[in-house]
């Protein structure tokens, strides 16, 4: 049976795109990359570890797209070595309301501690470190 190995993307649809670059290149540290795909378009996606995340603009999105593309309707987690009380303290520098944390959760591998704010679009936004 073929199994998958890991996730190479994912895309979000956004109202803004550069608030979303802002928040999630300021605040989350993603680097900004542009990018031609063979269709000739220019996209711009958000890249951090080996992942990235596509953005498609809402009303602009390129095809094919999810049956219901929404700015919004994502719950992502992002993993970090940086302490969940240290996140709180930086979100709280920019501005961003902490909406939950630190508490621990069950992540993939394992318990995490995770703190929980909302992207420019209202996704929620978790960031954890695994649990000693």
């Amino acid at each position: 049976m073929p199994q998958i190995t890991s996730l190479d993307h994912l895309v979000l649809t956004v109202r803004d795109q550069d608030a979303t670059l802002a928040f999630y290149g300021k605040v989350l540290g993603c680097e900004v990359i542009w990018f031609t795909p063979a269709d000739g378009s220019k996209r711009c996606a958000l890249a951090f570890g080996t992942q990235k995340i596509n953005l498609h603009v809402a009303g602009a999105e390129f095809e094919p797209k999810a049956r219901l593309a929404t700015p919004g309707s994502a719950d992502l987690c992002f993993l970090s070595d940086v302490a969940p009380d240290a996140w709180c303290a930086h979100f709280e520098r920019h501005g961003i309301e902490v909406i939950d944390g630190p508490v621990t959760r069950s992540g993939a591998t394992g318990p995490i501690m995770s703190v929980y704010v909302r992207d420019p679009d209202g996704n929620l936004i978790e960031v954890s470190q695994p649990a000693a």
